[in-house]
């Protein structure tokens, strides 16, 4: 099981929307990526710059372009677009981040 780590931008003022819309999370976005093998999925908000960090763990195996494609991921993609920053398929601009230190 790998860890992997990136950063999202949140439009400035919907903070609130963001963490509601997260609470109210489709169970079958869920099940699409416990099923595409997420693990262990959080994400944090620094509220200063808006930047979202988010880390989860993948399952050998794992392939972004598979659920990226998938239909559920396109809707909620296109039901987050108005509160961050997205390229022009509406998936979030997301910026990989190397780990420099780990700790269990």
């Amino acid at each position: 099981m790998q860890r992997h780590a990136f950063k999202m931008k949140l439009k400035p003022g919907f903070e609130e929307e963001y963490k509601k819309r997260h609470d109210e999370i489709w169970p079958e976005l869920k099940q699409l990526l416990a099923e595409a093998g997420i693990r262990d999925y959080s994400i944090f908000l620094d509220k200063e710059t808006h930047t979202l960090f988010a880390v989860h763990k993948l399952d050998e195996g794992y392939v972004d372009e598979e659920i990226s494609a998938h239909p559920i991921m396109q809707k909620w993609w296109e039901h987050m677009k108005d509160i961050m920053e997205t390229n022009p398929d509406h998936s979030p601009v997301a910026t990989p981040l190397k780990e420099v230190f780990h700790m269990d």
